[in-house]
């Protein structure tokens, strides 16, 4: 499956933007989904992931409450609405899907497809 991210962009602290990850080539109802971020100087963190079934969600403690995964299968897009945006949320936000998991839908290992990266910069 290949993964196009986008919807990144410059916005004030408090603001909001909503990042789309669209998937072309299999059948996206397959896939548990997963965000990843990184910021200059810092390792690849998890930000977000959504079981294939839509059953089960889970956040990143730095951004639960404020950040909100869903998708639309039949659109074969996810989404990350980002609300309430702080300027350490500034990174470059990549999607990435997966049939089986091993270690954990918050672990970037147990992805096998990788979007480009979008950048978020939230200035102070």
């Amino acid at each position: 499956v290949q993964l196009q991210a986008s919807g990144g962009g410059l916005v004030q602290a408090g603001g909001s933007l909503r990042l789309s990850c669209a998937a072309s080539g299999h059948a996206f109802v397959n896939y548990h989904i997963g965000w990843f971020r990184q910021a200059p100087g810092k390792e690849r963190e998890f930000v977000a992931s959504m079981h294939r079934s839509s059953s089960s969600t889970y956040y990143a403690d730095s951004v639960k409450g404020r950040f909100t995964i869903s998708r639309h299968n039949t659109k074969n897009t996810a989404y990350l609405q980002m609300s309430s945006l702080k300027p350490e949320d500034t990174a470059v936000y990549y999607c990435a899907v997966t049939t089986s998991v091993r270690y954990g839908l918050g672990y970037g290992r147990d992805y096998n497809s990788w979007s480009q990266g979008t950048q978020v910069t939230v200035s102070s």
